[in-house]
């Protein structure tokens, strides 16, 4: 994907839908900087999905719904093909890394994205992911 490509993690979306200060406020900015063409906001179908499930439990079905849309509309959004799901099988099998994370980072590869911004450390050290934070002072 080049450079300046980022798949941002669930974690950097639900920050910015949250109440938590300044949490909220530091993925906003982080979300505005990469909107504004410093980068390529990149999504997994995975982390979509992820969203929903978090924000359902929040808010209003139709308002998790609706919120996914604007998330599609604002990324683009990678496949969840066998490419991927073979990536993440090996990542569960090779690393730490498990589960959802393991399809964040599975689609990072396989669509050559190497940085992944997430407040989350588990993407630390998996072979050819950088992972930025954009919650970090």
């Amino acid at each position: 994907m080049g450079e300046g490509a980022v798949l941002v993690d669930s974690t950097v979306l639900l920050h910015s839908l949250g109440h938590a200060e300044p949490h909220r406020r530091r993925a906003r900015a982080f979300l505005r900087e990469l909107w504004s063409g410093t980068g390529r906001a990149y999504a997994s179908t995975e982390m979509v999905q992820e969203v929903v499930l978090h924000r359902m439990r929040r808010t209003a079905r139709d308002q998790a719904v609706a919120e996914a849309r604007e998330i599609t509309r604002s990324f683009i959004v990678l496949n969840f093909d066998h490419e991927v799901l073979e990536t993440a099988l090996a990542l569960i099998e090779h690393t730490h890394v498990r589960g959802r994370d393991a399809v964040h980072a599975g689609t990072a590869l396989a669509y050559g994205i190497e940085t992944i911004a997430s407040s989350d450390a588990v993407f630390d050290g998996i072979p050819g992911i950088r992972r930025v934070d954009p919650l970090a002072v």
